[in-house]
């Protein structure tokens, strides 16, 4: 009877001095602080910048929020709801892209500066993510992409590479209660860059980002009622094109499609300003 009671109380007392566990901030509260502090958006609010010199004097808060990724369990994981679950993968997917570069800057161009011949730095196993050490890709293609789990093709506007070519990376963090509208807002923005993608009626081409290229099926499964990329593109004809009849080409899907150069430059603040 006493051992049991010893048991016990030595049980209490470990809660006791370890205190409550802390349930995971959904808010991502001090990412989007960085965020905030460090990304700039530009004059027509279709593009920005990382100040990857600010990202690097506040490193330990980045490093912290980090760690609170990692000390999220599967097991908590799956527990929330599908938005959560997604906010906090594309969250985690643009922090840890951010610590990839600050691996090395300012002594880089680009973030394919980061890989080697054998092996792209999308590839590169630097963090652990769910009980699991992981690389870029696994968050993007194998967890966010996978087949049948969210089935959501404008994460493309909203997991960020790191590169001028990519979309905006926003001056906030992505939540669940906010999820549709900044996913949404986050493809409209990325289609009203006319530098990466626009409707030339003189030539009767779509000149659209290579994304449209390389992850042409995520937008041909009819997910989030998008059957092709032309029917994506047709969604937004009106910041892809001027003339009402243009917008109604668009719209019809009477065009050519050219894919463009991609900008792998490094979207610094500081080379960009």
């Amino acid at each position: 009877m006493m051992s049991k009671r010893f048991f016990w109380l030595a049980a209490w007392l470990t809660l006791f001095i370890a205190g409550p566990v802390q349930a995971f901030d959904h808010t991502h509260r001090s990412w989007n602080d960085l965020l905030v502090r460090h990304v700039v958006v530009s004059k027509e609010g279709y593009s920005s910048a990382v100040r990857y010199a600010g990202m690097q004097s506040d490193r330990a808060a980045l490093k912290r929020y980090l760690t609170t990724l990692e000390e999220v369990s599967p097991r908590d994981y799956e527990s929330w709801n599908k938005g959560q679950q997604l906010a906090f993968l594309i969250n985690a997917y643009n922090a840890w892209t951010v610590e990839l570069v600050l691996q090395k800057y300012p002594d880089l161009k680009s973030i394919k500066d980061l890989g080697s011949t054998f092996r792209s730095p999308w590839k590169k196993k630097f963090f652990t993510l769910l009980g699991q050490e992981r690389s870029l890709d696994d968050v993007e293609h194998g967890m966010i992409r996978a087949a049948g789990k969210f089935d959501e093709p404008r994460i493309h506007f909203a997991v960020v590479c790191a590169s001028i070519g990519c979309p905006m990376l926003l001056p906030s963090a992505f939540v669940a209660e906010k999820l549709e509208a900044q996913l949404e807002e986050g493809m409209r923005r990325f289609l009203s860059d006319r530098s990466r993608n626009r409707f030339e009626a003189a030539s009767g081409k779509m000149k659209i980002s290579r994304i449209f290229d390389w992850y042409g099926k995520d937008f041909a499964q009819g997910h989030q009622g998008m059957t092709s990329v032309k029917a994506a593109l047709a969604r937004h004809a009106n910041v892809l094109a001027d003339s009402a009849a243009d917008i109604r080409r668009v719209q019809s899907g009477d065009y050519e499609i050219e894919f463009l150069d991609y900008d792998w430059r490094l979207n610094d603040a500081r080379q960009s300003g």
